[in-house]
C-alpha cells in the first residue's frame, strides 16, 4: 500500500509540474487558433507574445526606421506604442516627431507629387497622388500600354503584368469617372500594385498571381495589331486600342486585389500598401492585410514590420499549436487521474487502519472473555462484592 500511494503521488507531482508548464502554451495555442480568421486580433496576440520576450523591441524598430529616413513607420510604431501603454524615451519621441514634420513640409509634398505625376514611381502618399493624378488622367496608364505594347509587337521582352494593370487601370478610370470616384479605391489599387511591380516590391507569389490574371484579361494579338502605328501623342486612338483588347469579363479578380490593396492604401497610407505587396503571397493576403488596416490604421506598418507575414495569418502550422492544447488535456488527464488514485489509495488505507482498529479491539475483548470463563470464581466474587 506504501508503494502504491508512493507511485500516486509522484504522478501527482509530474503531471502538476508538466501541467504548469504546458498550460500557458496551450492557452496562447487555443487563442491564436480562435484568432486565425482574424487578423487585428491575431496580429495583437502575436506582438504581444513578441514584446514579451523583447521589451526594447518597438524602441529598436524606431531607430532603425529613423536611421533609415522612414518617419512614417517610425511614426507608426510610435502609435503602436502608446496603443499598449509603452512608454519611450523623450528623446525619440522627439526624433520622430521632427523626421515626420520635415516629410510633411510643403515643398517636400509638392517635389514628392512632381514625381510621382511625370515618372509614375509612388513610395509616400505624396507621390501617390502624383501618381493617381497622372493615371487618373489616362497619361500614366497609356505610357505603359504604349511602351510595353510596342515591346510586344517587336518581340522584345514585356512586362505582362505592367500591362495587364494599366489596361485595367484605364477600364477602372472611366469607371470611376462615371461613378463619380465611387471607383478610386480599384483605381489607387491598381496604380499601387503597378508601382510596386516596377520597383521590384511586389511578392514573387503575388506577382505570379497578377501576371496570370494580366494574360487572362489582355488579348496579346489584338494589343499587338492596335497598339503597332499608336503613340502615346494620340492618346484618343491608344484608348480605341487598349478597350478593344481589354475583356473585362476575366477581370473580376484583379479588380479585387486592387479594391483591396486601395483599401490598404487608404487606412495605412501608400508605404503600408507597398509593406503588404512585399510579403503577402497571394490576394487572399492583401484581403487580410485590408481587414487589419481598417481595424489598426497608422499602426499598420508597425505591425507589418515586426511581424512580417505572421500579422495577416498563422506562418507556424496548426498542428503544432494542437499539439500544445493535446498535450495539456493529457496532462490534467493524468493529474486528475493520479488525484483519484491517491484519494482511493489512501481512503484504502484509512479504512485498513479502521479495520485492524477494530479488530485489535475484538480480540482484546475475546482474550477478556477468555480468561474469565478459565476463572469463574474470580468472576462469582466479583459479582456478590457488587
Amino acid at each position: 500500500m506504501r508503494l502504491k500511494l508512493g507511485i500516486a503521488k509522484a504522478g501527482i507531482a509530474l503531471c502538476a509540474v508538466a501541467l504548469v508548464l504546458t498550460l500557458p502554451h496551450a492557452r496562447r495555442s487555443a487563442a491564436l487558433l480562435a484568432a486565425q480568421d482574424d487578423p487585428a486580433q491575431l496580429s495583437e496576440l502575436q506582438i504581444g507574445s513578441a514584446l514579451q520576450h523583447d521589451p526594447e523591441l518597438i524602441e529598436r524598430h524606431i531607430s532603425e526606421a529613423l536611421d533609415a529616413k522612414d518617419a512614417n513607420l517610425a511614426s507608426s510604431l510610435v502609435e503602436l506604442a502608446a496603443a499598449r501603454n509603452i512608454k519611450l524615451p523623450e528623446h525619440l519621441i522627439a526624433r520622430v516627431t521632427e523626421a515626420v514634420a520635415t516629410e510633411q513640409s510643403a515643398a517636400n509634398i509638392a517635389t514628392r507629387f512632381a514625381t510621382g505625376l511625370v515618372t509614375g514611381q509612388a513610395d509616400d502618399v505624396a507621390s501617390l497622388s502624383g501618381t493617381v493624378a497622372g493615371d487618373l488622367l489616362v497619361f500614366g496608364d497609356i505610357r505603359d500600354v504604349v511602351r510595353e505594347g510596342k515591346n510586344l509587337a517587336t518581340g522584345a521582352d514585356i512586362d505582362r503584368v505592367v500591362l495587364g494593370l494599366a489596361a485595367a487601370g484605364i477600364a477602372a478610370t472611366a469607371a470611376t469617372y462615371v461613378t463619380i470616384g465611387g471607383a478610386a479605391p480599384v483605381r489607387a489599387g491598381l496604380t499601387l500594385v503597378k508601382d510596386a511591380r516596377k520597383v521590384g516590391r511586389l511578392s514573387e507569389g503575388l506577382a505570379k498571381w497578377t501576371g496570370r490574371s494580366a494574360r487572362e484579361v489582355v488579348d496579346a494579338p489584338a494589343l499587338q495589331r492596335a497598339v503597332a502605328g499608336s503613340s502615346i501623342s494620340r492618346p484618343a486612338e491608344t484608348l480605341t486600342a487598349v478597350k478593344a483588347a481589354f475583356r473585362a469579363e476575366k477581370a473580376g479578380g484583379l479588380m479585387r486585389l486592387a479594391k483591396d490593396v486601395g483599401r490598404v492604401g487608404e487606412k495605412a497610407g501608400a508605404r503600408g500598401a507597398f509593406d503588404t505587396l512585399k510579403i503577402a503571397e497571394g490576394p487572399k493576403d492583401v484581403a487580410r492585410a485590408a481587414r487589419l488596416a481598417e481595424s489598426k490604421g497608422g499602426q499598420t506598418r508597425a505591425f507589418l514590420k515586426i511581424l512580417g507575414r505572421g500579422a495577416l495569418l498563422l506562418t507556424t502550422g496548426a498542428w503544432n499549436f494542437a499539439w500544445w492544447i493535446f498535450g495539456a488535456l493529457m496532462t490534467l488527464f493524468g493529474l486528475v487521474t493520479s488525484l483519484k488514485a491517491g484519494v482511493e489509495r489512501l481512503t484504502q488505507a484509512a479504512i485498513d487502519r479502521g479495520k485492524a482498529r477494530r479488530a485489535k479491539r475484538l480480540m482484546a475483548e475475546a482474550k477478556r472473555a477468555q480468561r474469565a470463563q478459565v476463572n469463574p470464581s474470580a468472576v462469582a466474587s466479583a459479582l456478590s462484592v457488587s
